[in-house]
């Protein structure tokens, strides 16, 4: 379980420097810390329409670790994740069935020096990193063993200003596997528009092991409008990537986004229009650092975008009822080149908070095979514990 290149051991190194300097008062930062705990209980089923026997997962995640109190401005975070099987009637834990992608493992999840004042943050080690809705930088939060970064981030803010900059040298995946990369993640934002907030990034992604690279530049623009009857907010959003694959071959795609909101008597019911272009048919617009089971629905069919591409239309209605919250869903997909139908697909989920640490859930995904693909249904339950 080491961390690569030892980013993560270069903060323990200026942690274990710290304490020498200043020993009383680190005393007093570790003993004013506070433990991390966060256990989750899940059942999946994953049934698709192809020769695997159906797959049922029961696995236990636990995630314990510790963070110490801020001094001066410094914290330290070790934390690890452990992964346990029930049930493992899934694969990859025996062949032969449909998979569940949470493997049973043991890691370090996140070992972080951080400091922060009123302007500036800072992060070396290993460490979560989601940036805006995670749609291209996210920690994949949904697995059990989650996606982590062996990084360090620099963030700064002055008045409606903020900007952001990490480098990646490793991704920990969430099958415990772990890239080595080179990535570069610029990101800024202006928040002195009425109208709402534009936000801009460069995310010059090269992954190592793959022998490719992904240089992706956006910018979306995200606001509300108001008058007296309907309160709208809305998301523009537009990117283009340029990739080169490890046969040398070269792609030019584009991510485009549309999507209003209202909220009425506590129903929120969301309207969209994503676009994840092709390149002639030969190359779809990818997002390899992406929570990208938060998108394009939960059945996880286009985790990889095809390379005809997607175009994905979809609605969503959620709230809260009887202390419970819930959300319904429908996409409907189709390729960005060829006209080729990709299916549809319903979701719904229930999740209800028994007090403030405790919650219990369902949730249901069911796609429907077009031209092509194949049915899929997969069903949750789980209960989670955080302190």
């Amino acid at each position: 379980m080491q961390i690569h290149h030892g980013l993560c051991f270069l903060a323990i190194g200026a942690a274990i420097s710290h304490t020498t300097l200043a020993s009383p008062t680190w005393i007093d930062a570790i003993t004013d810390g506070k433990a991390l705990i966060d256990l989750r209980l899940r059942y999946e089923q994953h049934d698709s329409d192809n020769n695997n026997d159906t797959a049922d997962a029961l696995t236990l995640r636990s995630r314990l670790g510790f963070q110490t109190a801020p001094l001066a401005g410094f914290q330290f975070l070790y934390e690890i994740d452990d992964v346990r099987a029930l049930i493992d009637d899934y694969a990859p834990e025996q062949a032969g069935y449909d998979v569940v992608a949470d493997p049973v493992n043991t890691e370090i999840n996140r070992a972080q020096l951080s400091y922060q004042n009123e302007q500036l943050n800072a992060v070396l080690g290993r460490q979560r990193l989601v940036w805006d809705n995670a749609r291209f930088i996210g920690n994949v939060g949904w697995r059990q063993n989650e996606q982590t970064y062996d990084a360090i981030k620099i963030g700064y803010q002055h008045a409606d200003w903020q900007w952001q900059y990490a480098y990646i040298n490793q991704v920990n995946g969430i099958t415990f596997n772990d890239i080595d990369v080179n990535h570069h993640l610029l990101h800024a934002k202006f928040s002195g528009l009425k109208a709402g907030n534009i936000t801009a990034y460069a995310y010059l992604l090269d992954d190592k092991d793959s022998d490719t690279t992904h240089n992706t530049a956006g910018a979306f623009w995200q606001g509300n409008w108001t008058n007296d009857t309907l309160p709208l907010q809305y998301r523009l959003e537009l990117a283009q990537q340029s990739a080169e694959l490890a046969n040398g071959n070269e792609f030019t795609t584009y991510y485009y986004l549309a999507e209003g909101s209202v909220n009425l008597s506590g129903i929120r019911t969301s309207v969209g229009y994503e676009v994840l272009s092709s390149d002639g048919g030969d190359y779809g617009f990818q997002t390899p650092l992406a929570t990208k089971h938060a998108f394009n629905g939960w059945a996880d069919k286009f985790l990889n975008t095809p390379a005809t591409g997607l175009h994905d239309r979809y609605v969503k209605v959620g709230g809260q009822a009887m202390g419970a919250r819930w959300l319904l869903a429908y996409h409907d997909y189709a390729s960005d080149q060829g006209s080729v139908d990709q299916g549809n697909e319903f979701n719904g989920l229930v999740s209800y908070a028994l007090e403030k640490n405790t919650s219990l859930g369902a949730k249901l995904a069911v796609y429907q095979a077009g031209d092509v693909g194949v049915d899929t249904t997969k069903f949750w339950l789980w209960a989670e514990y955080k302190y």
